[in-house]
């Protein structure tokens, strides 16, 4: 198939682009990389009237460094992160995950701020940036606005962005020199989106302990807290989270807690090396 006719603008600013998206009756989207909006308006699941196109803005292929925390441009593709063209600020977590999305060829033109405006429960992002508790920068007519991950995603495919806003940036927190990380993950084969996600962030030095489920049915579950970590290590306290995302699948179920239990054994692994 074919999509249904629309209009294409190329967007030069993110101002420009704002004022492209306020389309009065017509419903607009934002093109970066298109990996996954492309099949969706070929097979026709999406069908627009007008398709904005933000890959040539200069603003948002750039990234900045803070003293806490990394900005990454919206338009910056997997490819980029995988190659270590950005400072690695999470040791060693961003490439890791970026090296497992899909393809090459994909991760070529696919860009992070796609990936998380299109917000599938089961792409690798998604869980990535609640493990880190990112923030994510808007723009629209009114300016720029901050958006905690968690307020971000609201459900699967649905996002915080406005009608008129695109999302222009993302800020990663720095990892401290006492982090651990792991990130597990189940494929039927590789490059396909994952059944199953368990990602585990422990740093002592900023007190945080964390552990993110994710692949779901609807946002990522997120487990906080060094007594919430430390339940996760028994199958029990596994089994009451697997319940509290409302898997009942049998076969899912022991996908998501083996996932965990060796995210979980990474990290334990590290701290004891």
């Amino acid at each position: 198939m074919k999509p249904a006719p629309f209009e294409y603008c190329r967007a030069g600013s993110t101002a420009q682009a704002a004022t492209l998206l306020r389309a009065g009756d017509l419903l607009a989207k934002v093109c970066g990389g298109s990996q996954s909006l492309a099949p969706m308006l070929n097979l026709r699941l999406v069908q627009v009237d007008r398709l904005v196109d933000v890959s040539g803005i200069e603003s948002l292929r750039g990234f900045a460094l803070t003293d806490h925390a990394l900005r990454i441009g919206a338009a910056v593709t997997h490819a980029r992160i995988e190659d270590g063209e950005l400072p690695d600020v999470t040791r060693g977590l961003l490439p890791h995950v970026a090296a497992g999305i899909a393809y090459r060829a994909v991760r070529n033109r696919g860009t992070l701020g796609g990936s998380l405006a299109h917000a599938d429960p089961a792409a690798d992002w998604v869980s990535t940036m609640c493990l880190l508790g990112a923030t994510m920068l808007l723009a629209g007519p009114e300016g720029e606005r901050r958006v905690a991950v968690g307020d971000f995603l609201q459900g699967p495919f649905t996002t915080a962005l406005r009608d008129d806003e695109l999302l222009v940036a993302v800020e990663v927190p720095r990892l401290s020199a006492a982090a651990r990380w792991s990130y597990r993950k189940v494929c039927r084969k590789p490059g396909e989106f994952a059944e199953a996600i368990a990602a585990v962030w422990v740093d002592p030095g900023q007190g945080i302990a964390r552990a993110v489920m994710g692949s779901l049915d609807g946002v990522p579950q997120l487990a906080d807290g060094e007594d919430t970590l430390a339940a996760l290590k028994t199958a029990p306290g596994r089994a009451r989270w697997l319940d509290d995302a409302g898997i009942e699948d049998a076969y899912e179920r022991e996908m998501h807690a083996e996932m965990l239990r060796r995210a979980l054994q990474d990290v334990n692994d590290v701290s004891a090396a």
